[in-house]
């Protein structure tokens, strides 16, 4: 399997998410970070420095990660799945040369206080030229949503 995921700010692999890929993903690749963006960034371009063909899961700071290594290396990726993505945190950019071209898949709750669909939105849209949009009735964790996504396609290789 050539999926990632990537674990929010204050979270690891063994948060609710990374627990719950790992009991339905198990081939899935489940790293945990720390430190500043460019610290956690660094980590993420040596780990996926030698791997091709991937699917990025980034949840919330991991969302941001994933964006940032897909207008960098859109060669390596397959598509990426945005869960709450951090695109309003302070302080990151990233030298677009035209709309990165991987197809990007982000979901993202109406009632979202972290990350605000009125915030996130507009960037994702200015950053991705294959967006697909979800924004169900949850909140930042996706509580409702999360497992009831079609992972299994979205995840395929």
């Amino acid at each position: 399997m050539n999926a990632v995921f990537l674990h929010g700010l204050d979270s690891s692999s063994k948060g609710t998410k990374g627990v719950w890929f790992r009991q339905h993903f198990p081939g899935m690749l489940l790293p945990d970070f720390r430190g500043s963006l460019g610290e956690r960034m660094t980590v993420l371009r040596r780990l996926l420095l030698n791997r091709q063909d991937l699917v990025l899961v980034g949840s919330s700071f991991g969302g941001l990660m994933a964006t940032i290594f897909a207008a960098e290396r859109p060669d390596k990726l397959r598509r990426v799945i945005l869960l709450a993505p951090a695109l309003n945190f302070p302080d990151w950019e990233i030298d677009l040369q035209g709309q990165v071209s991987v197809p990007a898949h982000l979901y993202i709750g109406s009632r979202d206080t972290v990350c605000p669909p009125s915030k996130v939105l507009p960037v994702a849209r200015e950053i991705f030229s294959e967006l697909w949009v979800h924004v169900p009735d949850d909140d930042h964790l996706l509580h409702a949503t999360f497992e009831i996504i079609d992972w299994s396609d979205l995840l395929a290789d």
